[in-house]
């Protein structure tokens, strides 16, 4: 209902590769951990958010999107939904191109207003479940 297989492809294989991961950690139980992960297997670059910044995957986190020194292309959001709002509208101001909302975050007034400022957005859906099916084989 919050994007079709073409929104989802195309974010996934059109929309750039640097993904930063709001609520990715270092605690390796943690579903973003494993979803980040899965991202940087199919080539995208990670970058973690999270207030203790923490360095995961190999990749320097961050405490907001604000302090990213470079373009985003992709926001995921591993918060609860009612938190995911608020980051999505932080996507926008830092220039994202596209906003995912993992599985089980709802907002759909983030969505209408992240839409409506012209970004791809998917929500309630996984990207490490979409991008092998969705991605041409390797």
């Amino acid at each position: 209902m919050y994007a079709d297989d073409e929104t989802v492809r195309a974010i996934l294989q059109d929309t750039g590769d640097t993904w930063a991961v709001v609520g990715l950690s270092g605690n390796r139980s943690r579903a973003a951990y494993g979803v980040a992960g899965v991202l940087q297997r199919f080539g995208k670059r990670v970058v973690p958010v999270h207030p203790k910044a923490e360095t995961v995957h190999g990749e320097q986190g961050y405490a907001s999107l604000a302090e990213i020194p470079f373009p985003v292309d992709v926001v995921d959001v591993f918060v609860n939904s009612d938190l995911a709002g608020a980051v999505a509208d932080e996507a926008v101001t830092a220039g994202a191109r596209a906003v995912w909302f993992q599985l089980g975050v709802v907002d759909e007034e983030a969505y209408a207003r992240t839409r409506a400022a012209g970004l791809a957005m998917v929500m309630n859906r996984c990207p490490a479940i979409e991008i092998p099916r969705l991605s041409p084989p390797r």
